[in-house]
């Protein structure tokens, strides 16, 4: 240790003044940040971040503040970089933004807006990252997408009113087919009707936005406007002659058959129908013969056309479709002006009952297409309104908006628009529409990041290429690819465009850089196949060279280990290159087996020694299966007369089966003799299995009186009694008794030194020279002796077990017979019952029972640790709680054999018969 010497206040070394304590002085950005730097804990820097950011600082602020509290504070660092990364996105946003707009004005600034150019421009800017949510670009989207809804509601519009003139034709069509006046009277209703149409159609030619409708619906208007006013114009001068006929009755009749026999009706006159058929009759025979008659077949084909045209108009009809039962309507007067007059009266009212059912459908249609689009409209004002934690997302929301105007759109193909309503759908969705615009946004935004990551991917992979060029350590750079390649999968979703950009740059980057490995692979599969011809070469040679073998592995391991290959790959040339090692070793085995089924003598004796045991084992009896093991070892030993113990046991088998024919019922004492001797003998092992084998024995040394010997100092041990020497027959053990002493394997020395200490023998006592354990056993015979012996252990375990079993119930008949010469004897009962103990328990089996035998039970529950039914553990705890306060009384396990006398002096019951008999399965056992 080094000694501290005090300064002594005569020295002449001049005083060290201590130096001033260190003020801390506020760093220069506190005054900036309102004292962020100087704050004592991290969350109270980040508050005070929040609220200097909330003054909208400038962006050289934000990067000076961001440099200096990186490096202190990540996380109160990481809302300043927030910050500037949303002004680097919003500066770039802005020239997006600047790009797309001029776009949008150039598209509304033509004179003719197509509707697909306006929908691509709001797609491909979504898809280029422009901030469509943020001015000008929204307000240019509201104005491209109400151009947009201006030129659908023209060309709808232009569809209705096509609509609409067929109708009015069919209203014109049906009162040519009713009586005069009724067309009289619904004639101003029709001036009108048209008027209005006109009207309309003129308002739809003269919109501004008109040039913008696709080139198909203009045509469709003239043609619907032309029809109309020819049928109109044919219509008014008929009327207007059917009104001057019926006045005048010189005046000519109108050109419209019904009308015209109506008023010849009113003048008296015959009918036209009337007068042909009078010229008809006058007309004579040969004449009606001379005329033309139509063929069947003619009539049915006119009959077939005209009921297929009819039941189509039926089933459109029927279906509510408007627009296409008017079509159906139109092909059915096609076929009637053609075949109509091959038709009989039946079907012709058929046709005219469906054209007006036609008609009808209109005017239903249009309260049916109201119902739906008012369903419409409470579907779109549901979006907003649904209940907390059920809002959809952006996809799913998009996915709905898309789905209703759909909806939309097949209900106006079916009746006439509704503008009220189309508004307030229209409002709805584009309210609907933003968490669909917030949520591009947000994958925009999310796309621009993964892009960046990725192109930093990519540089990272050429500068780590760059690094790595002359490594040797191919595991490392196998793993980091790997490392790479996972990176790069992970990366995030980007659009399609992006991604194709993306992925050469990725795949030239990669293979550059795994561009050393792949050489390395190449040459490391020409060494291995290589390796893999040495070794068809090492396999197929006659001799089998061991180590030129472990030589070749040891290189291929090597290899393996230093150039990493595809996992499927290097199986396969794994296998290819122990394929013929693997025969040769197998050639080899067999070569060895079958000199081994080649039996010696030795091999034959310890086969018959076993099948000898297993025999024994068969018969189930315990003085036979010692015998046979007994014969087994001794010819496990290769003793000279193992052949004749092995006969003299099979004839002891046979003499003892026949006398157990005529013997007593001793067999429970033999067993359970046979099954503590074949415990001993399991547990002794070598040494006790040498014990009735007549080997030659050593001479034995001369014993050296014993000076002294430790005794035993265990409680209730006696002091002058020596330690039992071990039985050695565990692993650790040795033979002499001294566990672990490294002296006690070795035999005694042989070049005389240390005196007479190699006459001994030992160092405690004598012990026997070292046995010959012969020559080695053949795999056949090893195995069949080791599996007889394991089945004698086995069967005399079981043996012992059964007699246990059988003196544990002799011994609770005994207590309920209260017969005390049913009590098993000592030997049956085992070791731990003396003979006292017997005798006691006849003592209180053969006097009358008396006494309560619950404490007693409880006792004996705790001695062998068994559990005690629940009715009585509280008495148990209050026993234990007894003991406790008793020091000097013996425990349980000192007593329970009077505990058992006390027991079965008391009556015999069935639950405490069960509970000694739980308690003995134990005791008896230790």
């Amino acid at each position: 240790m080094f000694p501290f010497f005090s300064r002594s206040k005569m020295s002449d070394a001049p005083e060290v003044n201590p130096a001033p304590a260190k003020t801390h002085e506020p760093h220069p950005l506190d005054a900036l940040t309102g004292g962020a730097f100087s704050a004592a804990t991290s969350g109270e820097r980040a508050s005070r971040i929040r609220d200097w950011l909330a003054t909208q600082p400038a962006p050289e602020q934000l990067q000076e503040v961001f440099k200096e509290l990186s490096g202190r504070d990540k996380g109160a660092a990481r809302a300043v970089r927030e910050r500037l990364d949303e002004i680097r996105r919003a500066k770039g946003q802005e020239a997006i933004a600047a790009e797309w707009a001029d776009k949008a004005q150039a598209l509304l600034a033509a004179p003719k807006l197509n509707i697909a150019d306006a929908l691509a421009w709001q797609r491909d800017a979504a898809k280029a990252g422009a901030p469509l949510s943020r001015e000008p670009l929204s307000l240019l989207k509201v104005q491209l997408a109400d151009r947009v809804k201006v030129i659908e509601d023209l060309q709808h519009r232009v569809q209705v009113q096509r609509e609409a003139a067929v109708l009015l034709a069919q209203r014109i069509e049906v009162l040519s087919t009713k009586p005069w006046r009724d067309a009289h009277a619904a004639l101003e209703l029709l001036r009108a009707d048209v008027a209005r149409w006109q009207e309309q159609a003129q308002e739809l030619t003269g919109d501004a936005s008109w040039a913008s409708v696709e080139a198909r619906f203009p045509p469709l208007l003239d043609a619907s406007r032309t029809q109309l006013l020819v049928v109109w114009e044919a219509f008014q001068p008929a009327v207007a002659q059917a009104a001057a006929a019926a006045e005048d009755v010189s005046a000519p009749l109108p050109p419209v058959p019904v009308w015209a026999d109506e008023l010849r009706a009113a003048r008296g006159l015959p009918t036209e129908a009337a007068a042909a058929a009078a010229a008809s009759a006058a007309a004579s025979k040969p004449a009606r013969v001379a005329k033309p008659k139509v063929a069947p077949e003619v009539i049915e084909k006119a009959h077939q056309l005209v009921r297929d045209a009819l039941a189509t108009l039926e089933k459109e009809t029927a279906e509510g479709h408007g627009k296409a039962s008017a079509g159906a309507a139109a092909a059915l007067r096609a076929v009637l002006k053609v075949h109509g007059k091959h038709i009989d009266n039946a079907l012709e009212q058929q046709v005219h009952t469906a054209l007006v059912a036609a008609g009808e459908l209109e005017g239903w249609q249009r309260w049916s297409a109201d119902q739906v689009r008012e369903e419409l409209v409470a579907k779109a004002e549901a979006l907003l309104n649904r209940p907390e934690g059920q809002a959809l997302g952006g996809r799913k929301m998009q996915e709905t908006l898309r789905n209703l105007r759909d909806q939309w759109k097949q209900a106006d193909q079916g009746g006439a628009p509704n503008h009220a309503l189309w508004k307030k759908f229209d409002e709805a969705c584009n309210a609907a529409h933003k968490v669909v615009e917030a949520w591009l946004d947000k994958i925009r935004t999310e796309a621009a990041e993964h892009k960046a990551q990725r192109l930093a991917l990519i540089e990272e992979v050429k500068a780590w290429a760059q690094e790595h060029a002359a490594s040797g350590d191919w595991k490392a750079i196998n793993r980091s690819l790997y490392q790479f390649g996972d990176r790069w999968r992970e990366g995030g979703h980007v659009g399609e465009k992006i991604f194709a950009e993306l992925q050469p740059l990725w795949k030239q980057a990669i293979a550059v850089a795994a561009a050393p490995l792949e050489a390395a692979q190449k040459e490391s599969l020409a060494r291995r196949h290589a390796m893999i011809d040495e070794a068809t070469a090492l396999g197929a040679a006659p001799a089998l060279r061991i180590d030129a073998v472990k030589a070749l592995q040891q290189r291929w391991q090597a290899e393996a280990q230093t150039v990493p290959l595809d996992r499927k790959h290097e199986q396969k040339l794994w296998d290819a290159f122990r394929k013929p090692i693997d025969e040769a070793f197998n050639r080899k085995s067999a070569d060895r087996d079958r000199a081994v089924t080649e039996l010696s003598a030795r091999d034959r004796v310890v086969l018959d020694a076993s099948k000898a045991l297993e025999a024994a084992n068969a018969t189930g009896d315990a003085q036979q299966i010692r015998a046979a093991m007994q014969a087994l070892e001794a010819a496990l030993r290769g003793q000279a007369q193992a052949a004749e113990a092995v006969a003299t046991a099979n004839k002891d088998a046979q003499s003892h089966a026949e006398a157990q024919a005529n013997a007593a019922p001793a067999a429970p004492a033999a067993t359970e003799i046979a099954s503590e001797a074949s415990a001993e003998a399991a547990e002794g092992g070598d040494a006790a299995a040498a014990a009735p084998a007549p080997t030659p024995a050593a001479p034995k040394p001369v014993a050296r009186p014993v000076v002294a010997v430790r005794g035993d100092d265990r409680p209730g041990m006696k002091k002058d009694a020596p330690v039992p020497p071990g039985r050695g027959a565990r692993p650790g053990d040795r033979r002499d008794g001294r566990p672990g002493d490294r002296d006690g394997a070795r035999g005694p020395r042989s070049d005389g030194r240390m005196g007479d200490r190699a006459d001994r023998g030992g160092r405690f006592g004598d012990r026997p020279a070292f046995e010959d354990r012969g020559p080695r056993l053949g795999d056949t015979a090893f195995r069949a002796q080791r599996e007889a012996m394991e089945h004698a252990q086995l069967a005399l375990k079981k043996l012992a077990a059964q007699a246990h079993g059988e003196a544990l119930t002799q011994l609770l008949t005994a207590w309920e017979k209260r017969d005390a010469a049913l009590v098993p004897g000592t030997q049956d009962l085992g070791s731990g019952v003396t003979a006292s103990v017997r005798s006691a328990w006849t003592q209180a089996l053969s006097a009358a029972p008396k006494g309560d035998a619950a404490e007693a039970l409880l006792r004996l529950e705790m001695a062998a640790e068994a559990p005690t039914p629940a009715e009585h553990i509280a008495a148990r705890r209050m026993l234990q709680l007894q003991l406790l306060t008793r020091r000097n009384d013996p425990a349980p396990t000192q007593t329970w054999g009077q505990d058992v006398a006390r027991v079965l002096a008391s009556n015999s019951d069935a639950a405490n018969a069960r509970r000694l008999q739980n308690v003995l399965k134990t005791l008896l056992r230790k």
